[in-house]
């Protein structure tokens, strides 16, 4: 069995920019095999989106058995210009494992994978749930993956995500749920003339203007118990007008809203439409995620245990962050994402502590039994 470090330099050393196909499935297929676990590997989607690889596997446990699972995803963002070493070539300085992939979250998948070799079959069923697209478009990654653990019935009772969780050392926080996220483009048309004759055009701006004042002017809520409050933010605003004497015929803008359990993403999607279409404008709205929350209970007290006994920290349940692939787990069982330090994640020279990275393996391997065993 190769170390977790060397786990995690073959899946590094194999270029995965989302959506991840191919070798890097290849090399997570040929870990796993040996292990005893039975390999699913399929393709969904067609373009844009699509095609996606995905990857189910699943070593089974005696007939009853609890069933625990760790998800996560094999692609990674692209690297872009500037590195110090060549990004799909894992380099050691120091203490430190380098390469794109590093901390988000190929180190966690490898730390999942050697820990199976301290989990005897007989504890119990365990899966890993892989998809190529968690940075893209997630739409046949995940989602895909769950239609294909239903129809095989084959659902875990509990799932650990690997995502860089940890902040300023190993540890210190686990991720008991995730705010929603909807993004939404606005639109108000108008009719194009000379600035002169104003009369005889129909400005969009102003419309466009007091609809994003009243957006900007929007309290959603003041937060709740785990969640902090809902956070509306302007994010493009765009007129493409190049004359000046020109009342333009378009004006257009978009939102991203990331949302508490206090809201659902159709009820802030129809409240934005309300807002836009008083004003003379329209609003279209794609919701990315909803949000979710694990309570604090029998599975955070597993993960934490685990993370007490091999870094002495008592890990912080947050729901901090953006969106994971956890917000399409939820629907499948109690889900909470617990992973690496997440300092270094999609920047350059994206990086690990080895010994971090062996860390975390024994911490999965206590989860993993003490879930099985629950």
């Amino acid at each position: 069995m190769s170390t977790v470090t060397e786990l995690a330099e073959k899946l590094i050393a194999a270029p995965s920019v989302t959506p991840a196909t191919g070798l890097v499935f290849d090399v997570m297929e040929a870990m796993l095999e040996p292990l005893g676990f039975e390999v699913h590997r399929f393709v969904r989607g067609e373009e844009p989106d699509g095609p996606v690889e995905n990857l189910f596997a699943i070593r089974r446990g005696p007939e009853g058995s609890k069933h625990f699972a760790f998800a996560g995803h094999l692609d990674v963002v692209p690297p872009g210009e500037g590195w110090t070493s060549a990004p799909f070539a894992p380099e050691h300085r120091g203490d430190l494992l380098c390469g794109r992939g590093a901390v988000d979250m190929k180190g966690s998948i490898a730390a999942m994978v050697a820990a199976m070799a301290d989990v005897p079959q007989d504890a119990g069923t365990v899966s890993f749930i892989i998809t190529g697209d968690e940075e893209g478009p997630a739409v046949y990654g995940t989602r895909a993956l769950i239609d294909f653990m239903n129809e095989r019935g084959d659902t875990p009772d509990l799932c650990l995500v690997g995502e860089p969780t940890s902040v300023n050392r190993l540890g210190d926080m686990m991720k008991i749920g995730r705010r929603g996220s909807v993004n939404i483009w606005l639109e108000v048309n108008g009719t194009q003339g000379h600035v002169a004759y104003p009369h005889l055009a129909d400005n969009p701006l102003p419309k466009l203007v007091a609809i994003m004042a009243e957006l900007d002017a929007l309290v959603l809520d003041e937060g709740t118990d785990w969640f902090q409050p809902s956070n509306l933010e302007i994010t493009d605003m765009e007129v493409g007008n190049p004359a000046h004497n020109v009342i333009p015929a378009k004006a257009t803008a978009r939102i991203s809203i990331r949302f508490n359990d206090t809201h659902s993403g159709e009820s802030l999607s129809r409240h934005i439409m309300e807002i836009a279409e008083k004003h003379g404008g329209v609003a279209r709205p794609i919701i990315s995620g909803e949000p979710f929350l694990t309570p604090p209970g029998e599975f955070s007290q597993i993960i934490a245990d685990a993370v007490k006994a091999e870094t002495g920290v008592d890990p912080e349940p947050s729901t901090t962050g953006g969106t994971s692939d956890a917000r399409f787990l939820r629907s499948v069982c109690p889900v909470i994402e617990f992973g690496l330090c997440n300092a270094t994640m999609h920047k350059r020279d994206e990086a690990v502590a080895v010994a971090d990275l062996e860390t975390l393996a024994r911490i999965y391997a206590r989860v993993t039994r003490a879930a099985l065993s629950a």
